[in-house]
């Protein structure tokens, strides 16, 4: 076998780990989060140590599986292994967001700010993760069982209506 023939083996399987990775995100974007880990365990598995398809790999699993402890492990290694990333911070406090981890989407977006400056993006993600609706009987405490139980199903069927 050829150095060259080898040197090009080698950029297929890169490209088409690429190309499995640039799928997924798209599948991803598309509400289509089951087929997406599957492109990007494959982009993984041809790159293990590759940090965008590994944060990527772990919004999905949170989207797809509801994997909270994986999707937020593979996130969290991604910001380590390349800390000045914005989108792997995005990608983490959305999947903290999603695990109904408020509280450290927050902190994690608020750490992104102070590492990053006032980056349009992050502000966005700080302002989506810190609304809250209004409480449906007002007359009541927000943590009332009556408003906690109305407003999830009101959030339940918003999210029906938006599909």
């Amino acid at each position: 076998m050829s150095l060259e023939f080898a040197t090009e083996k080698t950029q297929g399987m890169i490209g088409d780990a690429f190309a499995d990775f640039r799928e997924g995100v798209e599948l991803l974007k598309n509400d289509y989060p089951e087929k997406a880990v599957v492109r990007l365990k494959l982009a993984l598995e041809s790159d293990k140590y590759n940090p965008y398809y590994i944060s990527f790999l772990g919004l999905a699993i949170a989207h797809a599986e509801q994997k909270w402890v994986e999707a937020s492990e593979l996130c969290e290694r991604a910001v380590q292994v390349r800390p000045k990333e914005i989108q792997f911070h995005l990608n983490l406090a959305e999947v903290c967001a999603l695990a109904g981890q408020r509280a450290k989407a927050l902190d994690t977006l608020d750490k992104a700010l102070l590492l990053f400056g006032n980056d349009v993006r992050l502000r966005r993600a700080r302002k989506k993760a810190d609304s809250r609706r209004a409480p449906l009987l007002p007359f009541l405490e927000r943590r009332n069982f009556l408003n906690r139980g109305l407003g999830r199903l009101r959030h339940r069927i918003s999210k029906k209506l938006d599909r």
